[in-house]
């Protein structure tokens, strides 16, 4: 069996993607993976980590103003489709998977026109341009929330939740408060604005972490991103804060085990990702979530306000973002445990842990019945 999975551009789209093809190797053992994406993505340096066979096509996304360059990139769109269908007819893929991004659609196009099943993985409340366009050609979609599906054909679409990886899952909290050295007596928060950094959530954190200074029931694992480290860690000199004699406050770049971290927290700070959110919601993490303001259609802010809606979640607008909000959001939260328990409770429900397999047999099911299709 031989499947050509794409998805690109961010880590959003491409660490899903890596979920599904190892469940896809645990149930279909043997099966020929082919990874698209392209050569300017975060992909061209993860998939190959990953030790998998990856290949390119040349596209860039279109910009939302009329300007010359968008005939630049129309044209760069027809070629890729062009070279898709070349790498489609060399593969012979029983079925094409999209997990987001430009690069999805080249790929899934050229697959549909050559009558291979496809299916696109929808993450966000709020379809991007690619997966919408795409929707109309596809065999199947499997969205991530439940709000997803207005924007689609109803006879293609199929719940499943988010992919998330295993680790995320198997982690445990005893094995998390060993590996960061953290105190079992204290509750714990895990701040992170993603890999990147959130710069809106670091500079609010100075004021928190302040705040939380040798605090003997709170502690904090910050992680602000390698870009915006050195900032943050000026700015809480600045603010009269010796990380050295307060224990409980762990300010770090970036962790490679962020699955372990989440085990430990009681609560999270996080942007409002579909990926991220969905593995806050598998562990059951309550959170305050500040969407990213220039994601595309605004997606994040509606991603925030589903599991706002649901109980799961505070939601804090990024210009409404100052270290008093956060505070006082925080400090109610973890002053009072009754609410804590009920939104880890909303959380838990949101979860969807078991949606990686989900997709994987849907995947499977259309590669097994290329030829009736």
């Amino acid at each position: 069996m031989k499947i050509i999975v794409s998805g690109g551009g961010t880590g959003g789209h491409i660490y899903p993607a890596v979920t599904l093809i190892r469940t896809i190797q645990q149930k279909a053992p043997g099966t020929d993976i082919l990874y698209v994406g392209t050569e300017a993505g975060l992909e061209a340096d993860i998939i190959p980590k990953e030790g998998l066979p990856f290949t390119t096509v040349n596209i860039r996304g279109f910009r939302r103003q009329i300007t010359p360059d968008n005939l630049v990139r129309a044209g760069q769109a027809f070629g890729g489709v062009i070279k898709a269908m070349g790498i489609v007819r060399r593969f012979k893929p029983d079925a094409v998977v999209g997990t987001g991004g430009y690069v999805c659609g080249p790929i899934l196009m050229a697959a549909s026109l050559m009558h291979v099943p496809t299916l696109i993985q929808e993450q966000n409340v709020v379809p991007g341009i690619t997966n919408k366009i795409l929707s109309k050609f596809v065999t199947k979609i499997a969205i991530g929330t439940r709000e997803a599906a207005a924007s689609f054909p109803a006879e293609k679409v199929v719940f499943t939740g988010n992919p998330i990886r295993a680790e995320v899952l198997s982690a445990t909290r005893e094995v998390a408060l060993r590996e960061f050295g953290l105190n079992p007596a204290r509750k714990t928060v895990l701040v992170s604005g993603g890999s990147r950094g959130a710069r809106s959530i670091n500079r609010a954190m100075v004021g928190i972490l302040r705040h939380y200074a040798s605090h003997p029931k709170v502690q904090i694992l910050h992680v602000t991103g390698k870009a915006e480290y050195e900032d943050v860690r000026q700015r809480i000199g600045q603010a009269g804060i010796d990380l050295e004699s307060t224990p409980n406050l762990l300010v770090q770049p970036y962790l490679y085990n962020m699955p372990l971290a989440m085990a430990a927290a009681d609560l999270a700070v996080f942007r409002a990702g579909a990926i991220g959110i969905a593995e806050l919601t598998a562990r059951g993490i309550p959170s305050v979530l500040v969407p990213y303001p220039y994601a595309a259609a605004n997606h994040q802010e509606c991603n925030a306000r589903a599991i706002a809606d649901a109980g799961a979640a505070r939601m804090i607008l990024d210009r409404e973002l100052t270290s008093e909000r956060l505070l006082s959001v925080m400090a109610e939260l973890l002053s009072e445990d009754a609410k804590l328990v009920r939104m880890a409770r909303a959380s838990r429900e949101l979860g969807r842990p078991q949606a990686a397999g989900m997709i994987a047999d849907m995947i499977l099911e259309l590669a097994r019945h290329k030829d009736e299709k």
